[in-house]
């Protein structure tokens, strides 16, 4: 690949462990795991506004107790903030209406979280949702394959609704590794007919405890045959766990990101990736 660029846009204060973003007009819209809280950060005025998500919200939810909100999508005017369904507490999905700016709905996804496990042979412990599409007839959901078992798996859900009745398929990939240790999914996002994906290595065998963060490599994946284009290292430092679309113009693309400080501080930096479009 030629090359990339890789640079800190803006920082934000009040908001910690990033795992997610959306980008919508001037405004962008973070998650981070271990919150209560949808954020909305206004790009032009640079005023952040906070929309609870769950009843009695913090900033800081203790590890035991946090939904683990890891993953956003959207379709239409609706946000769907997904947990990653690695403990009892973080099966929850969260339906975000954009214009009212209030939850519609909250849903429980325990059940078809376990059916997922039990269809892509991943058992509890290895199964850490942390990146969600959504296209208006298919969920693409990803696990994090940071586990023993190292399952770095996309579901393919055929549904309009997860409360409906869906065919569903899961497809495991090997993705690159850093100084021996194999990263797995941390987010991704579709962009006409191709899926870019953030992958991050981290020195652990656990989707619940934190290792030493070797690096994380941009990715993407052709909609059709499901299979891996490219893979790009971006950083030897960063765990990126969110990914939004920013613009495309002269043959490139641009992104932000955000990087999981794994830490309880209130302060998060988005970061533009840009890369040629090939």
């Amino acid at each position: 690949m030629e090359k990339f660029t890789l640079e800190i846009l803006f920082q934000i204060i009040g908001i910690g462990s990033a795992s997610g973003l959306f980008l919508n007009n001037d405004s962008l819209y973070v998650i981070g795991d271990n919150s209560g809280f949808l954020y909305e950060y206004n790009m032009q005025n640079q005023q952040l506004n906070q929309h609870p998500l769950i009843e009695n919200p913090t900033q800081n939810i203790p590890k035991n107790l946090k939904p683990d909100f890891e993953s956003i999508t959207h379709h239409n005017d609706t946000l769907y903030v997904f947990g990653s369904g690695s403990t009892e507490n973080r099966n929850k999905m969260i339906e975000f209406d954009l214009k009212s700016k209030t939850v519609i709905q909250k849903n429980n996804l325990v059940d078809l979280y376990a059916l997922m496990q039990n269809f892509g042979e991943i058992k509890p412990e290895d199964f850490n949702l942390e990146g969600a599409i959504f296209d208006g007839e298919n969920w693409y959901l990803f696990n994090r394959g940071n586990g023993i078992s190292n399952k770095n798996t996309i579901f393919t859900i055929h549904a309009k609704s997860l409360g409906e009745e869906f065919a569903l398929i899961s497809v495991n990939y090997k993705l690159p590794k850093i100084k021996g240790i194999r990263s797995s999914f941390t987010d991704a996002i579709l962009v006409e007919d191709k899926i870019y994906f953030l992958s991050s290595a981290e020195d652990t065998k656990s989707t619940y405890d934190d290792g030493q963060v070797l690096g994380s490599f941009i990715g993407r994946i052709d909609l059709k045959s499901m299979k891996i284009d490219f893979t790009q290292k971006i950083t030897s430092a960063s765990k990126f766990e969110g990914l939004t679309f920013y613009k495309k113009e002269n043959n490139k693309i641009e992104f932000l990101l955000c990087e999981d400080n794994d830490t309880d501080l209130l302060e998060t930096k988005i970061y533009k990736l840009t890369l040629p479009i090939k």
